[in-house]
């Protein structure tokens, strides 16, 4: 998506967003949004998007770092995957530790909505224009509907997860007489809401824009068939989850990248690749911050040191190992836990950008996700050994090898953490660890908190780990607490009980 940069200065003058205090800081200018804008159909499309540029980076009014941090910070840092470095915050260290209060600068939903605002207004004001612009059609007025509901949906179904129990918003702040405090909707309900936006969005969407970049970097019917099953997945409705894994299946239109391809060029490095569904695309013109995130002499963070043998595995019996495809000079470099996918290199470690520059996109969805997606529905609904197979195809692709206890494919317990194991090769880093965890084990009233217990005892200090495994029997403790600078701004909210 090119000229990203210039659009995200476009809308955020079009859209008005100055700096304030009062709740979730969407202040409009009021009358510039109607009186200078929404005119034509190229304002659409600028807004349209304007809304996945404000996924690249930080909001130019806060303080709050780029939403893919957030995104990491929330799925990875409480997980077995990652360990600190030398310049983690102190909030960072308090996640990992358990120890989060309403002053962590993670807990800012901020950023969340504010593209969430620019969804809401594109949804408002964009079916006026049918009556502005004699050329704008119902068809490119359907496709912006469609992409707004899409990425507002994706927006709220990150704060479910993070926070649980968020206001929703689904109307634009567009004037000061807009802004008005909204209490918690409870996240079962804005699942529903979920629901509802991206069946209506399916029929809007093309299933392909005749492009390969618009294709992946932009929503399209195969991304809502994603984005659903997530959410199916998460409500546990295994067979809605199952039928949208489905329609990607079915479609012929996707694969998992293997043979002489390289998994990490094609996927990782290059992007866009015929594996993907949907991902921010960074380029030179909006470069992935996650350089310095994960660069050796700037780093937060690393790999966990325990990952190539307990994750991936390590061959000790054959002359010539095998090796899983999706660790070493992929998911990792060995050498010094540089976490790999988001550096910019090549295989060999040869730099092919510039020494401070990562274009690596941030990818939200792609086929292998579906197939174990599927998996683990299907899997839940008592079918393990079809579930197994579905699993064999990932593992083959990867030429993984097993170590460790044997999978039984007769059993649905040792399917479901067998599945949970694999998610954590085949998505390394990427942003799901934490969820697809905490997913598995509310599962049934928690009756596996031991996933959970298990994968944060291998992260957290010795001394730490009797009173961070207290607080996680709390299922409260799961999710972040609401900022206290929202607290103050917005009456209506209730701070999470297991913060207050």
């Amino acid at each position: 998506m090119k000229h990203i940069i210039t659009y995200t200065l476009l809308l955020a003058l079009c859209l008005g967003l100055a700096s304030c205090n009062k709740w979730l800081d969407l202040k409009p200018q009021d009358g510039i949004v109607r009186e200078n804008f929404w005119k034509t159909k190229e304002q659409v499309e600028a807004a349209v998007v304007g809304i996945y540029a404000s996924m690249l980076g930080s909001h130019s009014n806060t303080n709050d770092l780029p939403l893919t941090e957030y995104f990491f910070i929330w799925g990875e840092a409480r997980t077995d995957m990652v360990t600190p470095s030398f310049r983690t915050f102190a909030d960072e260290f308090d996640i990992i530790n358990i120890n989060i209060q309403p002053t962590n600068r993670f807990s800012s939903w901020r950023s969340v909505y504010q593209t969430i605002n620019y969804c809401n207004t594109v949804l408002e004001l964009a079916p006026d224009v049918l009556n502005q612009d004699n050329t704008f059609k119902q068809e490119q007025l359907d496709r912006s509907i469609g992409e707004a509901l899409v990425i507002r949906s994706l927006m709220y179904f990150y704060l479910v997860r993070v926070f649980r129990d968020v206001p929703l918003k689904l109307n634009a702040t567009i004037s000061d007489e807009n802004i008005t405090a909204l209490p918690k909707t409870g996240g079962d309900s804005i699942l529903n809401q979920l629901v509802a936006d991206l069946k209506k969005a399916a029929p809007l969407l093309p299933l392909t824009y005749g492009n390969i970049d618009k294709d992946k970097g932009r929503a399209t019917r195969y991304t809502v068939n994603a984005l659903l099953a997530d959410v199916y997945l998460w409500m546990e409705k295994y067979t809605e989850c199952a039928a949208e894994c489905d329609k990607v299946i079915n479609s012929g239109n996707f694969g998992l990248i293997g043979g002489d391809l390289s998994l990490f060029n094609e996927v990782y490095f290059k992007g866009n690749s015929a594996e993907s569904i949907f991902e921010l695309q960074f380029d030179a013109q909006k470069i992935n911050s996650f350089h310095n995130l994960h660069f050796l002499n700037t780093r937060r963070w690393s790999a966990a040191p325990q990952i190539m043998e307990e994750v991936f595995g390590v061959d000790v019996v054959n002359a010539v190992p095998f090796k899983d495809k999706r660790g070493e000079f992929t998911s990792l470099r060995p050498s010094d836990q540089t976490i790999w996918k988001y550096i910019g290199a090549n295989e060999t470690g040869t730099s092919l950008r510039a020494p401070d520059q990562s274009y690596a996109h941030w990818i939200f969805y792609r086929y292998a996700d579906i197939l174990l997606m599927k998996a683990e529905a299907i899997n839940q609904l008592d079918q393990p050994l079809e579930a197994s197979r579905l699993v064999k195809t990932i593992r083959q692709r990867a030429e993984a090898f097993d170590f460790g206890a044997p999978m039984d494919s007769t059993s649905k317990e040792s399917m479901e953490a067998y599945i949970i194991d694999e998610r954590q090769r085949e998505f390394a880093f990427e942003g799901k660890r934490w969820f697809d965890v905490l997913r598995n084990s509310k599962r049934n009233n928690y009756r596996n908190l031991s996933y959970m217990i298990t994968m944060t005892a291998v992260s957290i200090p010795a001394e730490r780990q009797q009173a961070a495994f207290t607080k996680l029997r709390d299922p409260n403790s799961h999710y972040m607490p609401i900022a206290l600078y929202e607290l103050q701004s917005n009456k209506l909210l209730v701070q999470n009980p297991f913060y207050k």
